[in-house]
């Protein structure tokens, strides 16, 4: 498949991961002016922002691994199934806290997000290295959004 091709279908799994988590959550989106939050809890709009441009620089990162020469294709198949995990989690995770308030589970959810985020990278890394530094961010703000749900968790209960 040629280069371009790889990457713009990597990029549309991962941004229709999220357009489509999001338009499942769309009408529940409102409980983030509801409830309280924990201090440094940014304004709701940098939400998308933020999560546009991480899920396109999850697809570049997995395509750069799909397009990836290797001698150990099991650690590349390993790799993106760990990835596809990760986008598994992700999408269940906004249906969870958004659509059945439940905080504490979707805590717990992020939780393994995290874990697998931070697998993706390691996994990645073995392979090329500029893809798992691109999973850098992602990882950052899963780990931010790990303390606003625990926070919300909290200060909701």
């Amino acid at each position: 498949m040629k280069a371009w091709k790889t990457y713009l279908a990597s990029i549309l799994l991962s941004v229709g991961t999220g357009a489509l988590s999001a338009l499942l959550t769309m009408g529940n989106m409102d409980i983030y002016q509801r409830i309280n939050t924990p201090p440094l809890s940014p304004p709701p709009i940098l939400f998308p922002i933020v999560w546009t441009v991480l899920y396109v620089l999850m697809g570049i990162s997995a395509a750069m691994i799909l397009r990836s020469k290797t001698d150990f294709p099991e650690k590349k198949q390993k790799a993106l199934l760990t990835y596809l995990a990760s986008l598994f989690f992700n999408f269940y995770w906004s249906l969870i806290f958004f659509n059945l308030e439940a905080f504490g589970v979707a805590f717990l959810w992020l939780c393994v997000l995290l874990l697998l985020v931070v697998k993706t990278v390691f996994d990645y890394f073995e392979i090329n290295r500029t893809a798992a530094y691109l999973q850098i961010p992602y990882l950052l703000w899963v780990s931010f959004a790990g303390y606003l749900n625990f926070g919300i968790w909290l200060l909701n209960r």
